[in-house]
């Protein structure tokens, strides 16, 4: 429980759900930054007008600065929680090395997703088989796993900002038929994901909490 209303006013408030992957990556980084947010669960059949009130699309993550600024895409706050503290060295200084990071991060976000999203709910999008929609998505993994099997993540042989953006979405591709996965011939990428899986960073980040309201406890995260 918080008291001090000081503290209140000088922390971001983060607006999160806890299995979204945009939000789990910023939880991520703002964790590995050892950045303290206020937590707000959200319930997205019922968001907050607060939360609406910065950003009107109603998606997570959301931060809230005390100075009444927000930032409302998920990449942009990771970039933001690396500039306030890097320690090991997340965003990488060379040039070459950055403009894969951003190859990488623009693929899963603008291409990958869409097909994870297919393959996830293939129901609403009769247009194509279950199968079609994976295979479509096996592209992106391809890539990973051609990747992985030269360092150990997925541009050199430290982790960098990539690979946290990347995971979440690989790890809810992995869950929606968890049994092909596991035999597919990926092992990788498969070695990879469960790397994260058992990492302090994300079980860290994955406390599950009551959504939050108007009057509900300020829970630090």
């Amino acid at each position: 429980m918080v008291t001090n209303s000081k503290k209140i006013e000088s922390t971001p408030v983060l607006y999160s759900f806890r299995r979204c992957p945009y939000a789990m990556r910023a939880r991520m980084a703002l964790k590995y930054a050892n950045i303290s947010v206020y937590l707000r669960e959200v319930e997205l059949r019922n968001k907050p007008m607060k939360l609406l009130q910065y950003s009107p699309k109603g998606t997570v993550p959301v931060i809230i600065f005390p100075d009444g600024s927000a930032i409302d895409e998920s990449r942009d706050i990771m970039l933001w929680a690396l500039s306030v503290n890097d320690p090991e060295q997340w965003l990488f200084k060379q040039a070459d090395l950055s403009e894969q990071i951003n190859i990488l991060l623009d693929k899963n976000d603008f291409e990958f997703k869409a097909n994870l999203d297919k393959y996830k709910y293939s129901n609403r999008f009769p247009e194509k088989t279950v199968l079609e929609y994976r295979t479509l998505g096996e592209q992106f993994l391809m890539l990973l796993e051609a990747r992985l099997s030269q360092h150990w993540f997925l541009v050199s042989d430290v982790i960098s900002m990539v690979d946290i953006g990347v995971f979440p979405f690989i790890r809810q591709f992995a869950q929606v038929d968890s049994v092909w996965f596991k035999q597919a011939n990926y092992p990788y990428l498969q070695a990879w994901l469960d790397y994260f899986l058992r990492s302090d960073i994300f079980t860290g980040s994955m406390q599950k909490y009551t959504p939050w309201t108007e009057n509900a406890e300020p829970i630090l995260f």
